[in-house]
């Protein structure tokens, strides 16, 4: 019998260090570390020197640059995404190529745009050898410097972005067709799960289901926008 996630990682000992409340009725181990506190004093930009100088797995030995993120540090909007890829790798940059225009087109079909208002960033900061999907002890290792992102920026929402990045910050193998189309929570900002703009590129007829996602999206962060002015 396959393990799910949560097992896969407690197996290990390296039960996420981001998982703070009960998940699918299993409870993190009382004695579970905080998560990485030599990151809790660090800024953006000394959380970005952290990464491109980071080993804390062996992924360090095989990128040529980690990853850590771009947009406006004060968005209301956090797009998480998977890995980087290649063209990520060579660039510095989160969803280039292909995949990022799509992303950037998805984006300004509900009136926001890159770098405005919207941040952007991965589950994983280096790229995997061959774009395989990331181990769970690279996700224990890395998901700190995402943690100290959103403690940052604090986001009103995240949208996350494919299977893998809905499946690591909900702690669930629950697959993308059952996560999306509903309003999910990570350490109490709203989470909204949609398809990631690759899976798009190769099936876009499902791209109507993902603008279902990001009307579902913009219309949580209105609700909420309202409800603050009332």
């Amino acid at each position: 019998m396959s393990l799910s996630r949560a097992d896969r990682f407690k197996e290990l000992g390296l039960w996420p260090v981001w998982h703070r409340r009960e998940v699918s009725g299993i409870s993190a181990p009382a004695d579970a570390d905080p998560a990485a506190p030599e990151l809790a004093g660090l800024g953006l930009d000394e959380l970005r020197a952290a990464v491109r100088d980071c080993t804390r797995c062996d992924l360090y030995r095989t990128r040529k640059q980690g990853v850590f993120g771009v947009g406006d540090p004060n968005a209301d909007w956090l797009i998480v995404g998977e890995a980087p890829g290649a063209d990520e790798d060579r660039l510095g940059e989160p969803f280039v190529g292909q995949a990022g225009k799509l992303l950037d087109a998805m984006l300004a079909a509900i009136g926001l745009q890159r770098g405005r208002n919207v941040y952007i960033a991965n589950v994983l900061k280096s790229r995997p050898p061959g774009n395989r999907d990331p181990r769970p002890e690279e996700v224990a290792a890395c998901l700190p410097y995402l943690e100290r992102q959103i403690d940052l920026i604090r986001p009103k929402l995240i949208v996350a972005v494919g299977r893998f990045a809905a499946q690591s910050l909900l702690s669930t193998d629950t697959p993308i067709s059952r996560l999306r189309g509903k309003l999910h929570e990570y350490h109490g900002v709203p989470l909204i799960v949609t398809y990631h703009p690759a899976y798009l590129l190769r099936t876009p007829a499902d791209k109507a289901r993902a603008w279902e996602d990001l009307l579902l999206a913009a219309a949580t962060l209105r609700g909420l926008q309202t409800a603050a002015s009332a």
